[in-house]
């Protein structure tokens, strides 16, 4: 049995509590209940006596304080006021969008729908680009406070040592996983240190297809859950795929439209490799970190297998040799 943090339970969330919840902040659920997909949080769509269903995000206990959550809510608004298509809290009682039942905050949103963005189409990932564009523009407005930066140590050596302090490595993969580990880490510095002094400002923080509902009139930006500060090029690099040439592609299509309404520093470039890098590190150590949550062992069955850890290992080796390639173009 491997060890992870003391987590407040989501047992007691039953879908009573869920219409309860709500209740108590006068919206008023029909009793139609829909879980939505989402590990970290528990999201629901609510059906409601009047009016269209709602999004009800009900945030894991211990996570963000109120404060970072307000924060959140806070950069959200101030893109909807730049009419960026974007999905706010709702402000509910006493003006609030951070509300509380018995121990469990939460939050509600007006539901959007949408497909996922083509982004095989050079008009669609413009039309990103510009929308990206316009809410770094926001974002650098004004620093996050009480959120932490995506940075080596948040993302790289913090996870790092969690995973290493546990007992979810195999032992006769700890001292491959802990020299491979360190050798990438070892990449991520150089890259930063290639990049230089890039400016940090408020992010999406994960920016993917899953996190874009396209319709005919563009796109919607949802869950800002994760966001951080960090460097632009975080909000742009997971909408690359394929084979080098088309990573050059795709990225000269967003920035065609990201540049319209924010500058970009082309030496964010270096930074590519290194963030999927840290994101692979952040991402097993998130796992660990809520295996205690039923609903992890369930929904990722191959995680702490002897494979996943092998499969990490040569993951890791691979982004070793990619960050020490050139960037997508020259700097």
């Amino acid at each position: 049995m491997t060890n992870t943090e003391p987590v407040t339970s989501f047992a007691s969330l039953s879908p009573d509590m869920v219409l309860d919840a709500l209740d108590s902040v006068g919206l008023r659920g029909d009793g139609r209940l829909l879980a939505l997909n989402s590990y970290e949080n528990r999201v629901y769509q609510v059906g409601m006596e009047e009016g269209p269903p709602l999004v009800a995000k009900f945030y894991r206990p211990l996570r963000w304080s109120d404060e970072a959550i307000l924060e959140e809510h806070a950069f959200v608004a101030q893109l909807v006021a730049q009419e960026i298509p974007v999905v706010p809290a709702m402000q509910l009682e006493q003006g609030l969008t951070l509300q509380e039942f018995q121990g469990f905050r939460f939050a509600a949103f007006a539901r959007h729908g949408g497909r996922a963005p083509e982004l095989d189409n050079p008009d669609t990932l413009e039309w990103m680009g510009r929308f990206i564009g316009r809410i770094h523009a926001v974002g650098m407005q004004q620093p996050y406070v009480k959120r932490p930066a995506l940075d080596i140590f948040t993302f790289g050596e913090e996870p790092r040592d969690y995973l290493l302090a546990h007992d979810f490595i195999p032992m006769d993969l700890l001292a491959s996983y802990k020299t491979t580990v360190a050798q990438a880490l070892d990449g991520v510095r150089r890259s930063y240190d290639r990049a230089g002094a890039v400016r940090n400002l408020r992010l999406h923080g994960d920016c993917h297809v899953g996190n874009v509902l396209w319709t005919d009139a563009g796109p919607h930006f949802v869950d800002f859950d994760d966001s951080r500060s960090g460097p632009a090029i975080q909000d742009l690099w997971m909408l690359l795929s394929g084979e080098r040439n088309d990573m050059q592609r795709q990225l000269a299509d967003l920035l065609a439209g990201y540049e319209s309404f924010c500058d970009f520093d082309a030496r964010e470039l270096y930074l590519i490799e290194a963030l999927r890098t840290l994101r692979l590190i952040h991402y097993a150590a998130w796992l660990a970190r809520r295996w205690a949550d039923p609903a992890f062992p369930a929904a990722f069955p191959w995680f702490n297998t002897q494979r996943y850890w092998q499969d990490r290992i040569l993951e890791l080796r691979e982004q070793i040799a990619l960050m020490d390639e050139a960037p997508l173009w020259p700097v």
